[in-house]
């Protein structure tokens, strides 16, 4: 029976090695990029901001924050697809490590004998971005639009902080995760995934709708001019943006992680920690049944607080204690 051990985030939100626990220095981010300059304003407040209701703001901010805390200085992504939020991003790949940590007698395993796949980079490759540069890991960014897999191999290359860190692969079949992205001589130390959040396009556009009616009523409460921005007719400006395979799925998030869990059965030797990301939390139930089902030796839920949204990671391995041993010798210990 798989064994369930929860850590709980920091009271402040964040995790303690996050760089971006702090306020915006947007001084300092405008000097690491300057196409920011004409985004930032002042608030209510009398702080310097962005409107988050534009989603060239945001673009922008990603793309001064990624210069500035990780030395990559060429970013974008093609119009439409995700622009995912640098913080919470972060987040998760710091959880990863302290997951590895626990495993290693505290130590954080760094540099390139580690390895990590994220199922579902996107056009953004952030999790690789920050993970290599942080941590000195290796990843394989996966995904199944072969523009964003085009786009992530572009600013790979287009970084030389990048170089040689990052390996782009497309996956041909929809219905696969893993087969195809682990071959045969592949060892994983972990696996991250975002998926898919909602069950249908209508479902993605309604939950777009709230989010985006939600920002400009928060801008509007503050004396800003947001709403017109942040509306157009009824359709959402999408802030964040996102494609079909990186907001939705039949099934939702409950089915790809499912999905998810059945297919790292196969590959249960490959790979020390599997692990996703569960914005449900009514999911949790369905998911541990799945793991005792399929027969995890060790489960673990973290949870996450980014401001006022509340995630949690799931992790599990198929690996006994005498394998995580082994397997700690070999690769870690180098």
């Amino acid at each position: 029976m798989a064994q369930k051990h929860k850590q709980k985030a920091p009271s402040k939100g964040l995790h303690p090695r996050n760089p971006h626990r702090a306020r915006y220095d947007f001084d300092k981010l405008i000097h690491s990029c300057p196409e920011l300059s004409p985004f930032v304003e002042t608030n209510p407040y009398g702080d310097l901001s962005v409107n988050f209701s534009n989603p060239d703001a945001v673009k922008m901010l990603n793309r001064a924050l990624l210069s500035h805390f990780y030395s990559v200085p060429f970013w974008d992504i093609p119009a439409g697809f995700l622009c995912p939020p640098i913080p919470g991003r972060a987040d998760y790949l710091h959880y990863i490590a302290d997951l590895l940590a626990d495993a290693n007698g505290g130590k954080i395993p760094k540099g390139k004998a580690i390895k990590g796949i994220d199922i579902g980079a996107g056009a953004n490759c952030v999790y690789p971005i920050i993970g290599h540069r942080v941590y000195g890991w290796q990843f394989t960014a996966a995904d199944i639009d072969p523009i964003a897999v085009k786009s992530a191999k572009f600013i790979v290359d287009s970084n030389p902080s990048l170089k040689g860190g990052i390996q782009c692969r497309l996956q041909k079949n929809p219905d696969h995760i893993f087969t195809g992205m682990i071959n045969d001589n592949d060892l994983f130390d972990f696996t991250l995934c975002n998926p898919p959040f909602h069950s249908s396009l209508a479902e993605a556009m309604a939950g777009s709708q709230r989010k985006v009616k939600n920002l400009a009523a928060n801008s509007q409460k503050k004396g800003t001019q947001y709403r017109e921005q942040a509306m157009k007719g009824n359709k959402p400006v999408l802030n964040f943006g996102g494609q079909k395979a990186e907001l939705w799925c039949p099934g939702g998030e409950a089915a790809f992680i499912r999905r998810m869990i059945d297919q790292s059965v196969d590959k249960a030797s490959q790979c020390f920690w599997f692990t996703t990301l569960v914005s449900k939390k009514d999911n949790l139930s369905l998911i541990y049944k799945q793991l005792k089902k399929v027969g995890a030796v060790e489960v673990k839920t973290i949870d996450m607080a980014q401001g006022q949204k509340l995630t949690r990671v799931v992790a599990w391995t198929f690996l006994s204690s005498e394998q995580q041993a082994l397997w700690r010798k070999t690769r870690w210990s180098k």
